[in-house]
């Protein structure tokens, strides 16, 4: 049978050809001015909307059902998305207030575990006249639950309920608006295991409902605004609005204010400050931080605020991973190649890009300093005592990143 020949073919079709349309406006978004000529740097937009493109209907149709659950991790090593940092893990499941959820899960060994469940998207950022983020981001922190706070057997098994009646211990109530569980899980050393998840809504006695031509007409806007907004906001958004990031016409140093630290912070369980840095190919930027306690993070990202290649490069630091110089100072030497420093900050060839900062256990917040330098004269601007590196040690490094990485995706 033909085009025509059934009486959704026209409004399928009118919705895919805008979801096309869509897809060809942002990919024009990889040239916007502020975005670097190079051809690595164009390379990497593309890389950005592609990684993105492969989930954008596991976001607008697969898991979008509030009725029939599921947890969709929305970065990992071949997706990135939203200022993801490099030693974070980011899961999200909707769901609604009109249900009650169990979470059946087993404790991981990473650092630090967070889920929050998150309300209803605003028309305007509260307190500004500007829009919030592109979907799925936007939506306001409602509640939330740390791991250590979560109980469970000797074996690190637990149920997690969301909404539903008020229980004593593991249990997160809901309003009416609650649309989203975000899910981040942060880790120090390296082979800390994640911790298992799965959701299901009580009361799911019946299959999932095959998508309508209505529904698939939805999904395809939605994927299309989702592709083309995570194109338009990045990094735009975050310049003008977040107080964690520093203005783009000063780069390589962090913000006056150190980080952003609202009450939606607050709920989210995180500081957060976020550099934008440009080198040139002889350049070198050394970035140092009075040692604190709490657990920080340091992770690269590219121009559209997306991680690095954090599967196979040094691009992220954390506590159990870095060294601390004599003077409790953290000291990072950013650079295009291998400067044989033990913390050096890979910059995998980009121009520019941002560094992120993350203090998930303290109020303390972090004193930075950064200066530029010659690449040729580093070793001169550091410390003695600087700890370094054999190729073989680097090697080393390279292997227990990609291992780890692994363990924690299961892949």
């Amino acid at each position: 049978m033909a085009y025509g020949d059934g009486p959704a073919d026209e409004a399928l079709r009118s919705a895919w050809n805008g979801f096309c349309d869509q897809l060809k406006l942002a990919g024009d978004k990889v040239f916007k001015d502020a975005n670097p000529s190079e051809p690595i740097m164009r390379a990497d937009g593309y890389h950005f909307l592609t990684q993105n493109l492969g989930q954008a209907f596991d976001l607008a149709l697969e898991t979008k059902d509030p009725a029939y659950p599921q947890i969709h991790y929305f970065t990992h090593p071949t997706m990135k998305l939203g200022g993801d940092v490099c030693d974070f893990t980011y899961r999200q499941a909707w769901i609604s207030g009109d249900h009650t959820y169990k979470i059946t899960g087993r404790k991981g060994t990473a650092r630090w575990f967070n889920l929050t469940v998150q309300g209803p998207k605003p028309a305007k950022i509260p307190g500004t006249d500007f829009a919030p983020l592109h979907e799925p981001f936007g939506d306001t922190p409602e509640c939330n639950i740390l791991g250590h706070q979560i109980k469970a057997d000797a074996d690190g098994n637990f149920e997690l309920y969301i909404g539903g009646p008020e229980r004593a211990e593991n249990w997160l109530p809901t309003t009416p608006g609650s649309r989203k569980l975000f899910i981040r899980e942060a880790y120090d050393a390296w082979f800390e295991k994640p911790t298992s998840l799965t959701i299901e809504r009580l009361g799911m006695d019946s299959p999932k409902p095959v998508a309508t031509a209505e529904r698939m007409a939805e999904a395809m806007q939605w994927a299309g605004d989702f592709l083309y907004g995570a194109m338009r906001d990045w990094p735009d958004h975050s310049w003008a609005t977040s107080g964690g990031v520093c203005d783009p016409g000063q780069p390589n140093v962090f913000p006056a204010d150190k980080s952003a630290n609202s009450a939606d912070d607050a709920k989210r369980g995180r500081m957060a400050a976020n550099m934008i840095w440009r080198l040139a190919p002889d350049e070198a930027l050394i970035v140092e931080m009075d040692m604190h306690d709490g657990f920080w993070l340091f992770g690269m990202g590219g121009f559209f605020v997306e991680s690095m290649d954090f599967f196979h490069r040094q691009v992220s630091y954390s506590p159990a991973r870095t060294r601390v110089d004599a003077d409790n100072v953290v000291r990072f030497v950013m650079a295009h190649d291998d400067p044989g420093v033990h913390n050096w900050l890979d910059t995998q060839g980009f121009s520019e890009g941002n560094l992120g900062y993350r203090n998930l256990m303290s109020q303390n917040p972090a004193t930075f300093r950064s200066r530029l330098v010659k690449r040729a004269d580093v070793l001169a601007e550091l410390p003695a005592g600087t700890a370094m590196v054999t190729r073989d040690e680097r090697v080393q490094q390279l292997q227990d990143r990609y291992h780890s990485i692994k363990l924690r995706f299961g892949i």
